[in-house]
């Protein structure tokens, strides 16, 4: 199969080409476009190694798949044009997202979605982290409501994220200096940032809107109550989050942990006698996510559960699930 990552330079760009091999997706041609800056570069791939061009619609039209890592922009410019020419494509940005006509995947969740499209959105990272966890809850206990608080790694900005962050790091630590930011609307390390994206009007920003779309979307919930606050923590990479649902059968922690335990995607971590949890230092580099702090809420009572989700971003919450996206639409499978 003929495949593309297009905006191969970036974290994301990067991890897919990594995931692509790790999964031995059928790849008979790999091929990585990126800005003109970076063309003529050869890079060492699962696949050989490869040079990276400059990506134009009529370079890209023979792919069976295009893998897109880049703004939504971009995407909404080119993305229409790769599926005219017969090119299944996977975005990865927010620019299809909320159209109906785009099914907006998580596999573990609402597979069936893909259908016979050729274009395909991935949703926002902290949002396939969640649904992840919701949607066997959802199955099983039905949700009522969601609130999500998330601890979100620098590298959710990408590679520009975590390069300020080491950089402020040693600003403060090695210089004796004042971070400076570039990336961030504040300084990053030593701080945390309630603020991802731009405010709405609502009050809420942008990311944690997504959160809400998004998941409505994914779980087929248009009418569920969900309310976000979407933090930057100066960590490198996964993203946390406190989760609180309101059910509508009761709902007992060792009951959700059992369900919790045969879902795919998920990992149980939930050992706080031995000190054992979910953190960024264990599940970076993890496919799974991991799920624990499970216990029942005092606001809700019988009817209520909080949890603590940890997922790296870079992989369910990016270029994971993308690969995990393709391996489901016919028309690949028919050319693997």
């Amino acid at each position: 199969m003929r495949v593309g990552v297009i905006g191969a330079t970036g974290a994301v760009g990067k991890e897919l080409v990594e995931v692509l091999g790790r999964r031995r997706f059928p790849v008979t041609k790999l091929r990585l476009f990126a800005s003109g800056r970076s063309a003529g570069t050869r890079v060492k791939t699962p696949f050989g190694e490869v040079t990276i061009e400059e990506f134009s619609v009529e370079k890209a039209k023979d792919l069976d798949l295009a893998l897109l890592a880049v703004s939504g922009d971009f995407a909404k410019q080119h993305a229409p044009a790769l599926v005219a020419a017969g090119v299944t494509v996977v975005d990865n940005s927010s620019a299809f997202r909320l159209d109906d006509n785009v099914p907006l995947v998580v596999p573990e969740v609402n597979a069936a979605a893909v259908g016979n499209a050729r274009l395909i959105a991935n949703p926002n990272c902290t949002t396939a982290i969640a649904v992840v966890a919701l949607a066997p809850l959802h199955r099983a206990f039905g949700i009522k409501r969601v609130i999500v608080s998330t601890y979100q790694a620098t590298s959710g900005a990408g590679a520009e994220g975590m390069a300020e962050l080491e950089r402020e790091t040693r600003r403060v630590l090695v210089e004796g200096e004042k971070a400076r930011n570039e990336v961030f609307a504040h300084p990053i390390a030593f701080n945390v940032i309630p603020h991802i994206d731009a405010f709405q009007p609502n009050g809420y920003t942008k990311e944690e809107m997504k959160v809400v779309w998004e998941t409505r979307k994914i779980m087929g919930l248009p009418d569920l109550p969900v309310s976000c606050t979407a933090v930057r923590i100066p960590t490198m990479r996964v993203h946390a989050e406190a989760i609180t649902i309101e059910t509508e059968k009761p709902i007992a922690p060792e009951a959700a942990r059992e369900v919790l335990r045969n879902a795919p995607g998920v990992r149980v971590v939930d050992d706080v006698a031995n000190k054992q949890y979910p953190m960024p230092l264990t599940a970076t580099g993890q496919d799974d996510c991991e799920v624990g702090r499970i216990r029942q809420n005092l606001v809700f009572g019988d009817h209520g559960l909080d949890l603590f989700v940890c997922g790296d971003q870079l992989l369910k919450g990016a270029a994971l699930n993308a690969v995990q996206i393709a391996e489901l639409v016919p028309a690949l499978k028919a050319a693997a």
